[in-house]
């Protein structure tokens, strides 16, 4: 139980310091409704996505206003569709990208994220058809998000699918080139991925999850730099010891166990509400392009000049191991991916470090091997190669396969763009200017294909 002096610390986060409840994911299961007939299967995915998503937003928005916690974004998370329209070809996933974005604008959502392949050891035919209909899908649809998981610790990685989705990523740049390049902003490449994320692009349901089920995700980074700028500050007092390190750790992990009871209290009374069994917590620091709500902030309240400066790795590490410690000893539905998120585009503070030339491509890359997510938002030039993406892919998903860790891709070609440019998506995507990436050529490389294995560690039976 939180103490009094807790709860009144935590109505001022609300009040003062960018506390909310970032998402509240409802997920639905479409294997019911599955069919060879392409009009009777979406037409039973709509009326499932109706008959439990009717009120989510409301009842969001009721809870929310009951104990004054904004409920920021409301979404909905489905089944792979590469799966569940198995059947169909490109032309048909089209459609049922259409049919789930009706739905997902008739029930008032953000977001539904859940077109999806799984390809980390190989393709099935469902698979195939889904990427191949990305350029088409993502620019005819507002509100769906895809995800391809192309690697994992047990299988390796599958280097056809990085160059494919290499190739894919630019068509879907092109395919949405009057607004920047945004459909790659809804498109996301991941290693390792959970099966019960609420964020997005990366949200799914996974084929081990419940038929119907709440995922909350958490944010608070501004209530963390401002925990911390606290505490600096009574350290600065006569009667205040110095700080170090280890004093900072065990702020934000209070700080985090705070948040993180925040957010299952309003996942569970959603959930409550709606009669649908409650799932995890995901406890990430997300940040958004308003100044205060940044993670990049956070390093330099801990003495950085910005991300980017030496040390940002370490600083990284500290701050997602104790955000987990936190959430973890809060609750015991904590999942999703639950640590720190570097968006470039989302944070202020990030983006105005990689506009500096303080952050390059080849930093967060190394910044990714101790966060919970990737390379995330970031905009490169229109004219990149497909096999230059590829290969930051492939980086990128050799980091998650050895740590055993969750790593993604969401990489920006913005169209007619160089670096230095700036690209505007609005809303929590936010801003970003054009980053250079790493010069060389991988095309011998990435025209090997095949699959990368799993490392040795990854026989644990």
């Amino acid at each position: 139980m939180l103490s009094e002096r807790e709860v009144i610390s935590t109505l001022n986060m609300l009040r003062n310091e960018h506390l909310d409840v970032r998402t509240v994911t409802l997920g639905v299961s479409l294997f019911d409704c599955v069919s060879h007939d392409l009009d009777l299967f979406t037409a039973n995915v709509k009326a499932k996505i109706r008959r439990y998503a009717t009120q989510l937003v409301a009842v969001c928005n009721d809870v929310g206003d009951k104990y004054g916690i904004p409920v920021v974004n409301k979404r909905i998370s489905v089944s792979p569709v590469a799966v569940v329209g198995a059947p169909f070809g490109p032309e048909g996933m089209v459609t049922i990208c259409r049919s789930l974005d009706e739905a997902a604008k008739e029930a008032g959502v953000d977001f539904l994220g859940g077109f999806s392949a799984l390809v980390e050891k190989g393709f099935a035919r469902g698979d195939r058809a889904l990427i191949e209909a990305l350029p088409q899908a993502l620019s005819e649809t507002d509100r769906i998000c895809s995800s391809i998981n192309v690697a994992s610790s047990r299988s390796g990685i599958n280097m056809d699918a990085v160059a494919l989705m290499g190739r894919q990523i630019l068509k879907v740049a092109q395919a949405t080139a009057d607004r920047g390049g945004i459909g790659c902003a809804k498109l996301v490449i991941f290693a390792n991925i959970p099966q019960d994320v609420p964020f997005m692009a990366g949200a799914y349901l996974g084929v081990g999850e419940p038929d119907v089920v709440i995922n909350v995700g958490v944010s608070g980074p501004g209530v963390v730099k401002k925990a911390l700028d606290r505490a600096r500050e009574a350290a600065r007092t006569p009667d205040g010891a110095p700080m170090t390190l280890l004093d900072m750790a065990e702020v934000i992990k209070r700080t985090a166990y705070k948040v993180t009871r925040v957010g299952e209290m309003i996942g569970s009374e959603v959930a409550g509400r709606l009669g649908i069994p409650f799932g995890v917590c995901d406890l990430s620091l997300a940040p958004t392009p308003a100044v205060g709500d940044s993670v990049g902030e956070i390093f330099q309240t801990l003495g950085l000049s910005g991300i980017g400066a030496p040390g940002s790795t370490a600083v990284l590490a500290m701050l997602n191991d104790a955000v987990k410690k936190g959430g973890s000893f809060a609750s015991s539905s904590v999942g999703g991916l639950s640590g720190a998120f570097i968006p470039v585009s989302e944070d202020s503070s990030i983006e105005a470090a990689a506009t500096s030339g303080l952050l390059s491509l080849e930093k967060l890359e190394a910044l990714t091997s101790v966060c919970s997510v990737g390379l995330d938002m970031i905009a490169i030039p229109g004219d990149t190669s497909a096999s230059t993406i590829a290969g930051i892919i492939a980086d990128e998903m050799a980091i998650g396969m050895i740590n055993h860790k969750t790593t993604a891709v969401r990489l920006i070609p913005a169209p007619g763009k160089k670096v230095g440019d700036k690209v505007t998506f609005g809303g929590l995507l936010g801003k970003a200017a054009v980053i250079p990436v790493p010069r060389g050529d991988s095309t011998g490389f990435i025209g090997l294909g095949g699959r990368i294995p799993a490392p040795i560690h990854s026989l644990k039976n």
